[in-house]
């Protein structure tokens, strides 16, 4: 997996440091880990799109002040007015040491029941796994091509990547093709739908019913 490289500058923590950082067009952001000394840092705004606005997992190659860390976007924060990015969290990758996190999944192929008429319904985009740096997929194939109607695929049905691991023990269902929705018949224009209160519609108040008091 190609790593995406990103020069980050270095923040004052906190929410002065945040706040500047913003102001500056850029997301404030933290570097974790189990026993790692927090860094904090800040990136162009720009910088952020290819690892959000994507259907792949991306290793980075974070360098803050000379120093560089081998890293994954962990997770971030969206404001919910503007849709910038708020913050980010970025976790350090150490050889050996395994990891939870989450891939995208892709699915593949045409149902054959969608082929029919059938409508595949999607349940997760994305699995939880765990797995070690070195094993990390940037996504995870799923073939649903052999699927009729009313089949459905499960995380159990998946050939994982060597070296990754589903973390969980439930039978997840991740996509099931649905049968044909049924197709609402026409009213004739000319049958009284307005049942036996026989009201006239020209009555109603000019307000949505929202507003209707």
């Amino acid at each position: 997996m190609d790593a995406i490289k990103i020069n980050a500058n270095p923040r004052t923590p906190g929410k002065s440091g945040a706040r500047a950082a913003r102001r500056a067009k850029e997301v404030p952001a933290v570097l974790y880990g189990n026993g790692f000394e927090p860094v904090t840092f800040q990136i162009p705004e720009l910088d952020m799109r290819p690892l959000i606005y994507t259907a792949e997992t991306h290793r980075v190659e974070l360098t803050v002040e000379g120093e560089t860390y081998d890293c994954i976007l962990k997770d971030y924060d969206m404001h919910p007015v503007t849709d910038r990015t708020y913050h980010a969290d970025f976790l350090v990758l150490r050889a050996g040491e395994t990891l939870t996190m989450t891939v995208p999944v892709q699915y593949r192929g045409t149902p054959i029941g969608v082929k029919e008429g059938g409508d595949l319904d999607v349940y997760r985009n994305e699995i939880t796994v765990v797995v070690l740096p070195k094993d990390i997929p940037s996504h995870i194939d799923v073939d649903v091509s052999g699927l009729g109607i009313g089949d459905s695929v499960h995380i159990q049905d998946v050939d994982l990547p060597e070296g990754v691991v589903f973390d969980g023990t439930e039978n997840v269902t991740l996509a099931i093709v649905s049968a044909p929705r049924l197709e609402v018949e026409e009213v004739d224009e000319d049958v009284d739908v307005l049942g036996a209160a026989g009201a006239d519609p020209d009555d109603a108040d000019d307000v949505p019913a929202t507003e209707q008091g």
